[in-house]
């Protein structure tokens, strides 16, 4: 691992460490490590990768609202640590594009190597462990676990996906289930068939559990 990287690594894992909401130090090192492993496949800018992977949440609008999604933190970071600007430019466009913003809005994510760290957040948010971090969020933000009455919405936009307070299961049917079907890289797809199908058993389970029908 070079300089950079340590350094990177070092700080955003201060920064990180105590943070409650699913977005802690052990998700980005988890993103880091998917997104390394895809760019080795998918032979990749590995520098690139790698920045931007433990970079991604820096700025993020959902931990950060002041920040609107723009990675001041990211690029002064880099600078810091004397990343070049051409290489610096394309790590900050990945983190802004890297999030998801709503069912109705395409993904924008022209490079292999931003296509990768997105592929590997979007990993992290599916499975066993984006389930323990769906609720986890939701109740850092005051999210009730379900609601019968309050439907799922397919948000057409950015600005209403920012502003939708909805349930935790709808979160589900809102996102996380949509995320197998947007993966970019074959390696990334052949990772998230097992996590998807996951998923879909626990919302089986948890339907049954809710009507008491398991108890029948």
């Amino acid at each position: 691992m070079n300089s950079q990287l340590q350094q990177t690594a070092a700080y955003i894992r201060a920064e990180f460490e105590r943070d409650t909401t699913g977005h802690d130090w052990w998700h980005i090192y988890r993103v880091w490590q998917l997104a390394r492993k895809i760019a080795l496949q998918e032979k990749a800018d590995l520098e690139i990768v790698e920045l931007a992977a433990l970079l991604h949440d820096l700025d993020d609008w959902k931990l950060s609202p002041a920040s609107g999604g723009e990675p001041l933190r990211a690029a002064a970071w880099l600078r810091q640590i004397g990343v070049a600007p051409a290489e610096s430019d394309q790590i900050l466009d990945i983190i802004r594009r890297v999030s998801f913003k709503g069912a109705g809005v395409a993904d924008d994510m022209p490079s292999l190597e931003g296509q990768i760290v997105q592929d590997a957040d979007r990993l992290d948010a599916i499975g066993a462990i984006g389930i323990s971090r769906a609720f986890a969020y939701g109740g850092s933000k005051g999210r009730s676990l379900y609601d019968p009455a309050e439907a799922p919405i397919l948000h057409s936009g950015f600005a209403e996906y920012q502003s939708s307070r909805g349930n935790t299961i709808n979160h589900f049917y809102e996102k996380l289930l949509l995320l197998k079907a947007r993966l970019h890289t074959q390696s990334a797809r052949q990772i998230a068939g097992r996590r998807h199908v996951f998923m879909e058993e626990f919302l089986a389970h948890f339907f049954e559990e809710w009507d008491a029908r398991d108890a029948q």
